[in-house]
């Protein structure tokens, strides 16, 4: 028998007409700068989730000995861009099948994970990595975890918008920059003018 640690809960307050779903895909600064230039994104929040440590900071998160993910909040209208959609840009711009990495960024913070939100969200996201591991996209199978929500912290302020204020910074030069031109390149009937 395991014994399962209860985790600290958080709300979410979702705006009328929106729908969200949070997303990690390795650091939340290359994940917010392609989801914040798709179109019906309204708000990209990036953040901490799926921990044991009630409101941690960048530095405990760090350690990878928190349980937390980086993440972003994604809040998008589904009138406008579907979740089909966001998983399709989700699974295309970062790599699904390392486990604890994404390129020189490694530990459990950077996993690839979807935290739920209700149980039809779960089914969609389910069936969608099933038909992606099927179609062979990805020559090792999609390892992206999925878990139900249990908590969200957004990140401290600096880390918010990081790429649109650092630009210039070789982080964001020669590994979010290639994220995002790869979004404008198999995505672009799907971007923000």
């Amino acid at each position: 028998m395991s014994l399962r640690l209860e985790l600290p809960k958080t709300e979410l307050q979702i705006p009328p007409g929106l729908k969200a779903i949070i997303l990690g895909g390795g650091c939340f600064w290359c994940t917010e700068a392609v989801f914040s230039r798709l179109i019906g994104v309204s708000q990209v929040i990036s953040g901490y989730s799926g921990g044991i440590v009630d409101h941690p900071s960048y530095q405990q998160i760090c350690t990878g000995t928190t349980g937390h993910a980086e993440v972003i909040l994604v809040y998008y209208d589904p009138q406008i861009i579907s979740l089909t959609s966001l998983l399709d840009v989700f699974w295309s711009t970062h790599d699904p099948t390392t486990l604890n990495r994404q390129g020189a960024d490694h530990g459990p913070q950077y996993r690839s994970v979807i935290f739920y939100l209700d149980e039809r969200q779960d089914q969609h996201v389910r069936q969608h990595k099933k038909a992606l591991d099927a179609s062979g996209k990805f020559s090792a199978p999609v390892v992206t975890e999925i878990s139900p929500f249990a908590n969200f912290y957004p990140a401290e302020g600096y880390h918010q918008q990081y790429f649109e204020r650092h630009r210039t910074q070789a982080y964001c030069q020669f590994v979010i920059l290639p994220k995002v031109e790869k979004l404008h390149t198999l995505f672009a009937d799907k971007l923000k003018t």
